[in-house]
C-alpha cells in the first residue's frame, strides 16, 4: 500500500460502524493507520469490535437525538474523516408506505447524517477533513417497492453535493452508491420480508447485479479509503456507485 493510502495519524468517525459496510470501514481505516471511534446504537457490538481491531474506541449515540450527538463531540477534540454509514430501508411502494415509516427513515437517514454532519463540521474544518457519506443506486435509479429508502437515499446524494458547494475549501464531501451488499442489513430484510423464500430471493438479488452476485462490505470500504485518502484529494461533491455494474445497465 502506497503512502497516499495511508490514513496515519488521521482520526476516523464511523456512524453505524459495528456491522456490515460500517464494521468493514472500520477494520480497513484501522488496517491502514487510523484510529477509528466506533459510533453505533447497539454498543455490545460496537465494544466487541473495538476489541477486535487496534486503536478503535466504541461509542454509543442515536443519532437522531440532537442531545446525544451533542454529547457525543463534547468527548471529541479531533477529527479528520467522518463516515456517514448508519442507515435502515424498507419495503413498500408509495401506497404501502405509511407515514410513520416515511418518518422514521428520513430520520436516521437523512437527519441523522445532518445532526452528526453538523457537529462535526468545526473539526473537519480545521484540517480540511473529509465526509463520506454512504448512499445507494437507490438515490440514482428507482427501484421497485422502495419508495421511502430511494427518496432518502436521494437526499443523502444531494447533501453530498450541496456540502462540497458550500465549503469546497475547507473540507471535502464525497458519497459512495453501492448496489446490493451482503451485510446483515440484508439478511434482515430476508428474515423480515422473505423468510419462507429466502434462498429465492437472494438468487433474485444476486441475479439483480449485472456481475451475478452481490457485492461484499470489504469492496465498499477499498472504495471508502481512496476516497477518504490522500489519494483522492482533488474529489470533492461526487457521487461514486461501486454497483455490479447496476446503473450502467
Amino acid at each position: 500500500m502506497t503512502d497516499t493510502f495511508r490514513l496515519d495519524g488521521k482520526i476516523a468517525l464511523v456512524t453505524g460502524g459495528a456491522s456490515g459496510i460500517g464494521a468493514a470501514i472500520v477494520h480497513r481505516f484501522a488496517e491502514s493507520g487510523a484510529e477509528v471511534l466506533i459510533v453505533d446504537l447497539d454498543e455490545g457490538k460496537a465494544k466487541q469490535l473495538a476489541g477486535a481491531v487496534p486503536f478503535a474506541r466504541a461509542l454509543r449515540c442515536d443519532i437522531t437525538v440532537q442531545a446525544e450527538v451533542a454529547a457525543l463531540f463534547d468527548n471529541i477534540r479531533d477529527l479528520d474523516i467522518l463516515v456517514n454509514c448508519a442507515g435502515i430501508g424498507m419495503v413498500g411502494s408509495v401506497e404501502e408506505t405509511e407515514l410513520a415509516e416515511m418518518q422514521r427513515l428520513f430520520r436516521v437517514n437523512v437527519e441523522g447524517a445532518f445532526l452528526v454532519t453538523k457537529a462535526a463540521l468545526p473539526l473537519l474544518k480545521k484540517v480540511r477533513g473529509s465526509v463520506l457519506n454512504i448512499g445507494s443506486v437507490a438515490g440514482i435509479v428507482g427501484v421497485k417497492r422502495r419508495f421511502a429508502y430511494c427518496a432518502t437515499k436521494g437526499a443523502v446524494h444531494a447533501m453530498t453535493r450541496q456540502l462540497a458547494v458550500d465549503y469546497p475549501t475547507e473540507i471535502r464531501a464525497n458519497c459512495l452508491a453501492p448496489g446490493t451488499v451482503d451485510t446483515p442489513f440484508v439478511e434482515a430484510y430476508l428474515e423480515k420480508y422473505h423468510r419462507h423464500e429466502k434462498d429465492k430471493v437472494r438468487a433474485e438479488l444476486n441475479e439483480r447485479q449485472p456481475l451475478g452476485r452481490l457485492a461484499k462490505p470489504e469492496e465498499i470500504a477499498g472504495l471508502a479509503l481512496y476516497v477518504c485518502s490522500p489519494a483522492a484529494d482533488f474529489m470533492n461533491g461526487s457521487v461514486v456507485t461501486i454497483d455490479g455494474g447496476w446503473t450502467a445497465a
